[in-house]
């Protein structure tokens, strides 16, 4: 049985990046886009990520996102149903430049409040180079993983970053008072650990769902290549942590050399393999790529809706027209019974044809969102 899923039923865009206003009502859980290329169908992908925490699908700066010509800010509104209840989440940027959130008009503190309502995993083509790119690519791929399962995971990395950048600072400007440098190192120690072990956990469960779940999709392998997660499978956190220290430690000189720490978390990777052929992803051809990426996102909603008992909101830009008809429809099943909403985007509507009946579908011209 699929878990609850909060569905959104409308959604409203003001001043967001090609709409000056705009509004939909929702009332299916399969949601296609489509229109020409440049109309503005991956904006609306865009605004719904904005309600998980982070800088969204495109990871653009908030203020790339108010429309050339507006007030200089925006705001997007949806409002869920959840188990027959209903609530609005409220997301912008005053012209100011401050960044605000609301739920039930209420001001709260961050994105990580809209969590208790709604989780967004997405895919986008930016993704496709997964495989190939640098490991900097794969470590945020695995922490948007973790994030899906646990909503605070994204603050504790925002803080690894500042205590390693702080780290860094320290050692170019040749700190030599003791006591600066082990105040960080043990700051670093402690974060990245809880790093590491969200990470480990969530590729650890991931795996084991992947192993046994069916999909059309090519099965992955996926591990992650660091000594800190490495250590944690044989050693407690408080151990790793104390190693980790001592080793922060040890190699003061090295990382001032290098101009970063060398030494934690920031340098793992996440290793994929194509399961059926035993091959390393990076290997695989461009559409076997694409396959393993899509079954990962589908095995990761999956976890998603065990792990936090709602189905995720699933955003898909442009990948139906990744694969052949057969399997296309063999997505559209699939993403069926994952039992959570998702929104799909196609330039050629004719890729959404056999969801007649089964799908809601929007047509987006520049500025508007139009019912088809």
């Amino acid at each position: 049985m699929s878990p609850p899923a909060p569905l959104v039923r409308r959604l409203t865009l003001s001043d967001y990046r090609s709409y000056a206003s705009a509004r939909c009502d929702i009332g299916a859980r399969l949601v296609a886009l489509t229109g020409e290329n440049g109309a503005g169908k991956t904006n609306v992908l865009e605004a719904l990520s904005l309600f998980s925490p982070g800088r969204g699908l495109r990871r653009a700066e908030l203020s790339e996102c108010a429309r050339r010509d507006g007030a200089g800010g925006f705001a997007v509104s949806i409002e869920i149903e959840s188990e027959g209840a209903t609530a609005q989440l409220g997301h912008g940027l005053t012209p100011e430049g401050e960044r605000q959130f609301r739920i039930e008009r209420a001001p709260v503190g961050s994105a990580r409040a809209f969590a208790d309502h709604i989780r967004a995993l997405w895919l986008t083509p930016a993704m496709d180079g997964l495989f190939m790119g640098p490991a900097g690519e794969r470590r945020r791929f695995l922490d948007r993983l973790a994030l899906g399962v646990d909503a605070d995971h994204g603050a504790r990395v925002n803080k690894l970053e500042r205590a390693l950048r702080n780290r860094n600072r320290l050692l170019e400007e040749g700190v030599s008072d003791r006591r600066w440098l082990d105040a960080a190192e043990q700051e670093i120690a402690a974060l990245g650990v809880a790093v590491a072990a969200a990470r480990r956990e969530t590729v650890t469960r991931l795996a084991s769902l992947i192993v046994a779940s069916e999909s059309v999709f090519p099965w992955a392998e996926i591990a992650i290549d660091g000594e800190v997660e490495k250590r944690l499978g044989t050693s407690s956190a408080l151990a790793v942590e104390e190693w980790m220290r001592d080793e922060l430690a040890a190699t003061r000189r090295r990382d001032a050399a290098a101009g970063r720490t060398l030494t934690g978390p920031q340098t793992s990777d996440l290793a994929v393999r194509h399961g059926p052929k035993d091959e390393a992803a990076r290997d695989c051809s461009t559409g076997e790529q694409k396959a393993l990426l899509m079954g990962l996102t589908l095995a990761h909603a999956r976890l998603v809706g065990e792990m936090t008992g709602k189905a995720p909101l699933l955003l898909l830009d442009e990948v139906a027209a990744h694969f052949d008809p057969k399997r296309r429809e063999a997505l559209f099943a699939e993403l069926e019974t994952l039992g959570g909403q998702v929104w799909m985007t196609g330039a050629d509507p004719l890729l959404f044809a056999s969801l007649e009946g089964r799908a809601e579908t929007l047509l987006v011209t520049p500025g508007r969102i139009i019912k088809t």
